[in-house]
């Protein structure tokens, strides 16, 4: 007998348990927050939000090796591509959320604490459904409610004026963005009559055949570069240095990480998907190039032009958060290089190195956070003396510091070692000679920080007070970077065993 639900009850819906618990876990927030207003202390809830992200990254593990199962007329799909950038989005939010206990606690710059919380997990909800996207909507739908979340976390200090500044410029951008995007979904559904990525990859190569390659370019150029705003790359980076700077420190960390891991989910599942199948067998009759091949030439400009930026930018920065916003330009550049090289290891090359991204810079802004709330001042001039007032506390921020910089041994040596030997075997000698010199360029503001903290007299020489939840970030992000930069090959292979690169483009059975 056929269900009144239809095909609706058709479907494994169980694939979907990471979302229905981090959606059930908002409601959730939501209703406790409206039954318990008189209550002062909100941290509870977040405690409740971290919850969430711990039982929904069992889920995902449940799902780790299932293969690929595909719902609603094949527009969310779970795939091992899906699941390991999830896992990536659930610990930078569970992160995020640790980290403004403190922040938010006393009340003074947040006055709405509970928003603060839902919407943290509404945009890790957008994340989760940006990396199980097969069709142009749902992703669409996807980056809209991860970014319509950002926008108002980034201003949620309403009293803050730098806040508001920053929240405007965002929305602003976002917004161009945005329009960009949609301007090239519309030309692709235009082309192949079809918002599904899949039969978007069978349909593009005929419409190429059939003379549209002027319009296949424009719709790649118009998608990739809406999308670069959320990685900030160049060429839409500017926004990054005002709201990183206006944001409050968590709001930044998430930005940084979740944020741009989840521009990069998207880029890699649309552009590879879609149009790894355009062939360009020339008038000619000589040997076929495919587009992937075509533009990666464009990619690696792009890359190298936001490593150089970035880190040369960074070198004239006074404000620590402004220095991490140009560095995190230049990390969007790093992450960039895989797809300018496409070997058979990008996939891998790029989720290692956003895992190692993850842990040494959530460590950095935890730290980041408590000194220059403790000094009230976002200044370098800040961490002045922190290596007497915590030698523990100054010697992880190192560790992160030369992490971030790509000194060995640790994760993100690794991270950008595996990166630069693919560009050496691919024969991009210059963007591998741009990676190197970049690299040293950074050496000289993270260092800037490093001389701060052991060669400069601060203002007070009182022990600085560390709370329980900086301290279980900070040391997790300590092992993970130091434990990474000891053992980066297990870290690899575990990706490789479960994370095969081929479920991404391959079609469900």
């Amino acid at each position: 007998m056929e269900s009144r639900w239809g095909p609706l009850a058709q479907y494994d819906w169980s694939v979907m348990a990471p979302e229905f618990t981090i959606l059930a876990v908002v409601t959730l927030m939501t209703l406790i927050g409206l039954f318990t207003s008189s209550v002062k202390d909100r941290r509870f809830i977040g405690w409740l939000g971290i919850l969430g992200c711990i039982v929904a990254a069992w889920f995902v593990f449940q799902n780790v090796g299932g293969g690929v199962v595909e719902i609603l007329h094949g527009s969310f799909r779970v795939d091992a591509y899906g699941n390991i950038f999830k896992l990536i989005f659930l610990a930078g939010t569970a992160v995020t959320l640790l980290m403004s206990m403190n922040y938010i606690g006393d009340g003074e710059e947040i006055q709405h604490q509970d928003e603060f919380y839902y919407l943290a997990l509404t945009a890790l909800l957008g994340t989760m459904f940006m990396a199980s996207s097969a069709d142009l909507i749902t992703l669409f739908v996807g980056l809209e409610l991860l970014s319509i979340s950002s926008y108002i976390l980034v201003g949620i200090r309403k009293n803050n004026l730098q806040s508001n500044e920053s929240a405007f410029k965002y929305l602003i951008n976002g917004a161009i963005a945005s329009a960009i995007t949609l301007y090239g979904i519309s030309f692709l559904y235009g082309l192949s009559g079809t918002t599904n990525i899949f039969l978007l990859a069978e349909r593009l190569p005929e419409a190429f055949m059939a003379g549209n390659q002027f319009m296949i370019y424009l719709a790649f150029f118009l998608l990739f570069i809406g999308l670069s705003f959320k990685i900030a790359a160049v060429p839409y980076h500017m926004w990054a240095p005002d709201v990183y700077q206006g944001a409050a420190t968590p709001v930044t960390a998430f930005l940084s990480v979740v944020s741009k891991a989840a521009g990069f989910a998207l880029i890699l599942r649309v552009v590879i998907t879609s149009f790894i199948g355009v062939v360009d067998f020339g008038s000619d009759g000589g040997e076929p190039v495919g587009m992937i091949d075509e533009i990666m030439l464009i990619v690696g400009i792009l890359a190298a032009i936001s490593m150089i930026v970035g880190n040369t930018m960074a070198l004239r920065q006074s404000n620590v958060k402004r220095m991490m916003a140009y560095s995190s330009i230049a990390q969007a550049g790093y992450l960039l290089v895989p797809f300018a090289t496409f070997t058979v290891l990008m996939f891998e090359q790029t989720v290692f190195y956003l895992i190692a991204y993850l842990m040494m810079n959530m460590g950095a802004f935890a730290i980041i956070m408590i000194v220059t709330r403790d000094r009230d001042s976002e200044d370098i001039s800040a961490f002045a003396g922190l290596y007497h007032r915590s030698p523990l506390l100054a010697i992880a921020m190192t560790v992160f510091l030369l992490s971030l910089a790509g000194i060995p041994i640790s994760a993100g040596f690794f991270g950008k070692f595996y990166i630069f030997m693919s560009s050496l075997v691919m024969q991009n000698y210059w963007l591998a000679g741009i990676m190197v010199a970049t690299s040293v360029v950074s050496y000289f503001y993270y260092f800037g920080i490093i001389k701060q903290m052991y060669m400069r007299p601060g203002e007070t020489d009182s022990r600085l007070a560390v709370p329980a939840s900086i301290i279980v970030i900070v040391v997790l992000a300590f092992i993970g970077t130091v434990g990474v930069g000891l053992v980066p090959g297990t870290l690899l292979d575990y990706i490789h065993t479960n994370f095969p690169f081929a479920e991404m483009i391959m079609a469900a059975k």
